[in-house]
């Protein structure tokens, strides 16, 4: 009874502990997967960095491309959840392709590619979809916990999933390696096809259908506000990641084991984060913890370019920053993704969701392009000062707005769903 007690009420319910324990395996595949796919052009077909950059194209393009008339379509549809396991069952496949190609000696980094490409396609489908099943299934006043405990598991996959995956290539090869994460998508999709939620009816066609998740987000001074400051993190931070390794390698003279136990100080701050989220809501509020955890996510960084002096001061200069910036992502993370599915009418949610991701994801390779060539011609310090000083500003879109004078969530009809 005391364990019972320990346990989070959600995962106390059949429905919501379905679909959670589903999202969790499927996490953890991912991560199995951004260190598979690349070893496996890497070790197998001899990639250089140029087709190692098309790889990381064809992986990113669909986000950029898709999310507006992937949710636009999943506005109009009845039965998201089938689409959800139809995407699950198709990157399921197309990951089988793969190892398949391998044994018969036919794989191709076209092939890689082309799996890539399609994989992040139906992973766009996949997440189109899935902020309608869980307003679904979380009630309002649980949305903080429900986002906490997902949150969680991104964190707990970050941490664990590039360890299996390194000995499962390292054991299996790379190509059979992706198996595992083949195997993670039919244990969500056998998750998924368990749920039985009711959903939101689909939104009427009507002129504007296509453009009016954009033109929603651009109305809401909350919604423009969380644009523009998760824009400017996004700008900052691709130009703060493009350069960080060679920086931590070449100017720290950190080495690779190093480098790996740094970034996983942050991934066990990112869990602590995501498991403080709710205490941290209940505290200060919403609002207040949405400016609390855009400056937790970016001041901590300006360790990085300060880092000087002896090898271990600047290596404990790493763990911190790392640790307390993704704790610090974590409470932003959930704080904004429940005051959004909160905010946004069923009716046009996955519209409003796919125009936010697309201006989002539109910032990543400017700001990876800026770092680029801002190193070169600056030096790696200097631009990670910039880089890092930008990100805390950030904050300054969403202080005028009403977002921080917002204690709880904004009310909605829930929506009811069953066994």
């Amino acid at each position: 009874m005391v364990i019972m007690t320990r346990i989070p009420a959600l995962l106390r319910e059949r429905p919501f502990r379905r679909y959670w324990t589903g999202q969790t395996v499927s996490l953890v595949g991912d991560q199995i997967s951004l260190m598979a796919l690349p070893l496996a052009a890497v070790l197998v077909l001899g990639a250089d960095a140029a087709e190692m950059g098309w790889l990381k194209t064809a992986e990113l393009l669909p986000a950029l491309l898709l999310n507006l008339p992937f949710g636009a379509w999943a506005d109009r549809q009845a039965r998201r959840r089938r689409a959800m396991i139809a995407a699950d069952l198709g990157r399921a496949a197309l990951l089988l392709t793969l190892p398949v190609a391998y044994l018969l000696d036919a794989l191709t980094l076209a092939q890689l590619y082309a799996v890539a490409f399609s994989v992040g396609a139906l992973t766009v489908l996949f997440d189109a979809c899935n902020t309608t099943l869980f307003v679904a299934l979380v009630p309002t006043e649980r949305y903080v916990q429900a986002n906490s405990l997902v949150n969680g598991s991104r964190s707990m996959a970050w941490l664990a999933g590039p360890g299996i995956g390194g000995v499962l290539v390292q054991v299996l090869t790379a190509p059979f390696a992706l198996l595992a994460d083949a195997l993670s998508y039919v244990v969500s999709a056998g998750y998924l096809a368990r749920l039985r939620p009711v959903e939101p009816a689909p939104a009427p066609v009507e002129k504007g259908h296509f453009t009016e998740g954009l033109r929603w987000v651009l109305r809401d001074s909350s919604m423009r506000a969380l644009f523009a400051a998760s824009g400017t993190v996004q700008f900052f931070n691709y130009m703060f990641h493009t350069l960080f390794v060679l920086y931590a390698t070449t100017e720290l003279g950190l080495n690779a084991g190093v480098l790996g136990a740094v970034l996983a100080a942050g991934a066990v701050g990112g869990l602590i984060g995501a498991l403080c989220s709710g205490a941290v809501v209940r505290r200060i509020g919403i609002g207040r913890s949405l400016v609390a955890g855009f400056l937790g996510f970016t001041l901590p960084l300006l360790l990085i370019p300060a880092a000087s002096g002896p090898l271990p001061l600047v290596i404990g200069l790493l763990f911190v920053a790392e640790f307390l910036s993704c704790a610090g992502v974590m409470i932003v993370d959930v704080a904004a993704g429940s005051f959004q599915m909160a905010l946004i009418p069923d009716v046009v949610r996955a519209r409003v969701m796919g125009a936010f991701r697309t201006l989002n994801h539109g910032f990543r390779p400017l700001g990876a392009l800026a770092g680029g060539v801002l190193g070169t011609a600056l030096g790696l310090r200097p631009t990670l000062w910039l880089a890092t000083v930008g990100a805390v500003f950030a904050v300054v879109w969403v202080l005028p707005s009403p977002l921080p004078r917002l204690r709880q969530l904004p009310e909605r009809t829930p929506v009811t769903s069953h066994v």
